[in-house]
């Protein structure tokens, strides 16, 4: 295997390398630096940014042992594998910029998602950039740059999760932590090509946070293949005794769920928004969805159009628990004056959600959750696009207020966001490219605490279309 090879073969197939002898962690660590020095830090032309900074000596140190500990004999899940870790996510010693210069002390103790990785044998290559408090689905921030998206690079990679999503697809890391609170791994995997699960809520710690942006916020990753995320999950799953809400363990481990057929679903799809959001559906998106239909159909499952009951107030829902998140973020960091005047005017809006309005978003949120809960009653997964529009051009908002702003995202990315109010697990999976040569994907929604079906049939999907190996122009 080829160095260009090694790097795109995702976690799963590094740590069997690893494991086996084939290659070192140190091998894989020096290919992985010099991808990230080459195509994403160099200062001639235009480059990815996908990184904010990247820890070249420390990796290379953490390779060293975990070499070592494999000539001794030892054995861990992704012993010397290379991940990145989201900038929203702390590390000892480094500062959790989210995007921002407004944070500035080095975090105490590495955040437990990434504890686990540790523990794993994972060797921590980088922190990935942002956008600001990862508000946005573009990764565009004052502080930080332009984050590029290795498709084309005149266009986003998504966000909040773009920096994660731009190194995976460009093969500098084998996959990266993200988060997900409204979209925020799903939408940038769907826009670069990559396999994204955003989890049952409580599946994967936040701590040391015990809860974020109202329960919308959930801890993942981005990845080439499903077995890469569904390692995974058997690696990072569990209670941490921090976190406030918990999700129950599964019946088998995630990895044989996603080496096992799903047997015959009940699939429903759908392209119907939530309500209060205006919206116009890609061509090369609705395309996907319908490819997709007639290819599970031919894989035996029975699949429906079915619209989700989203009831009259599930956007207004979601939107009152993200302002008021993003309100919380601002008033929590060091100099919130430093903040893009974009970030401190959306605060304020989040500012109106009293807490007695807050208390009400929430029980409605339990509505919403009953409402939709009916459909899954009678189906196994939803499927609808993961967009509505392809990744948009780098700068396409700029400038522009946090209303305007809000309103136009909303209707780029109208799908995500309501099934992180209900908390149950979503996963954006490819689905091929369009006429501009910019990903596309589709998204399948599960019942709650069921990401093992999921799993299950994305790696279906994957086995009949494979993706993995499909790589962006000039990164291969």
């Amino acid at each position: 295997m080829d160095s260009t090879d090694l790097a795109y073969a995702g976690i799963a197939r590094q740590a069997e390398l690893i494991a086996s002898g084939e290659v070192s962690s140190r091998e894989l660590v020096d290919i992985f630096l010099e991808r990230i020095e080459r195509l994403d830090r160099s200062k001639v032309g235009q480059h990815l940014n996908a990184f904010r900074v990247v820890f070249a000596e420390r990796a290379r140190l953490e390779a060293d042992q975990a070499d070592a500990r494999r000539g001794a004999g030892g054995e861990r899940p992704l012993l010397g594998v290379p991940i990145a870790v989201k900038d929203n996510i702390d590390l000892a010693g480094e500062t959790t910029c989210d995007g921002t210069n407004a944070n500035d002390q080095p975090a105490h103790a590495d955040a437990e998602v990434v504890r686990r990785l540790r523990a794993a044998g994972a060797v921590i290559i980088g922190k990935t950039n942002v956008p600001e408090l990862c508000i946005w689905p573009f990764t565009e921030t004052a502080t930080f740059g332009v984050t590029r998206n290795p498709w084309e690079l005149q266009h986003a990679p998504g966000g909040s999760s773009g920096g994660s999503a731009a190194a995976v697809a460009a093969g500098l890391v084998g996959a990266a932590l993200g988060s997900d609170g409204a979209g925020s791994i799903r939408i940038p995997c769907a826009w670069c090509g990559l396999f994204g699960l955003k989890p049952q809520r409580g599946r994967v710690p936040l701590a040391p946070h015990p809860r974020h942006w109202h329960g919308l916020s959930v801890n993942g990753v981005l990845t080439r293949r499903v077995a890469d995320t569904a390692l995974f999950h058997d690696i990072a799953s569990g209670p941490s005794g921090v976190d406030l809400d918990s999700a129950p363990a599964p019946a088998v481990p995630f990895a044989q769920s996603a080496g096992t057929p799903p047997g015959r679903l009940r699939i429903a799809y759908s392209t119907r928004t939530p309500p209060g959001v205006i919206s116009h559906l890609d061509a090369d998106a609705e395309r996907a969805l319908r490819d997709t239909v007639e290819l599970l159909r031919s894989l035996g499952h029975e699949v429906s159009e079915r619209d989700p009951d989203y009831g009259p107030t599930g956007g207004a829902t979601l939107t009152a628990l993200y302002v008021r998140g993003i309100h919380d973020d601002v008033h929590a960091v060091a100099h919130p004056e430093r903040l893009e005047r974009r970030t401190r005017a959306l605060a304020r809006i989040g500012g109106l959600v009293s807490p007695a309005l807050l208390e009400r978003a929430l029980r409605a949120g339990e509505e919403l959750t009953r409402r939709v809960g009916r459909m899954f009653e009678e189906h196994d997964v939803l499927l609808t696009p993961s967009t509505a529009a392809p990744p948009p051009a780098i700068g396409r908002l700029q400038g522009r207020g946090a209303l305007a702003t809000l309103n136009t995202v909303a209707g780029w990315v109208p799908y995500n966001g309501i099934w992180n109010v209900t908390g149950q697990p979503a996963a954006s999976v490819p689905a091929g490219l369009g006429a501009d040569g910019l990903p596309r994907g589709v998204q399948i929604v599960g019942r709650t605490s069921d990401e093992a079906t999921l799993l299950s049939l994305a790696a279906q999907i994957e086995a009949e279309r494979p993706w993995a190996d499909r790589r962006p122009p000039g990164f291969s």
